[in-house]
């Protein structure tokens, strides 16, 4: 997949019904779904249009996600994950998870923000 600084990259939804967000999904727009193991047990849906991934559906229903609610998590492209983190921090951006490298895909982290916009 190919990736540019400061672009979206991925999106991501975060559900406790994996099974009606796929029958939603293949439903209204026709995507198909690859089913990829993670490490550690549980399953990752790849969402799959004409044989290209498009999204990912990942199961929040583990007690590790509690109150966490259910949306699309979409993932920017960056130059440097881990300089990108620190400039995050200090704009008072939260990490949620620490960077880590995913196999064939490249570094990843989670971070989050709550940025206000007054025009």
């Amino acid at each position: 997949m190919s990736w540019s600084h400061g672009k979206f990259h991925w999106n991501e939804l975060m559900t406790r019904n994996v099974e009606q967000a796929k029958k939603f999904y293949a439903d209204t727009i026709g995507w198909s779904f690859d089913a990829m193991q993670m490490p550690g047990g549980g399953t990752y849906w790849l969402a799959m249009m004409n044989g290209k991934p498009e999204a990912g559906i990942f199961d929040i229903n583990g007690p590790e996600y509690k109150g966490v609610p259910e949306s699309w998590m979409p993932y920017l492209a960056v130059d440097d994950v881990d300089a990108r983190v620190k400039n995050a921090t200090k704009a008072g951006a939260k990490v949620m998870k620490p960077a880590f490298d995913v196999p064939g895909v490249g570094r990843r982290t989670d971070c989050a923000a709550r940025v206000e916009l007054l025009l």
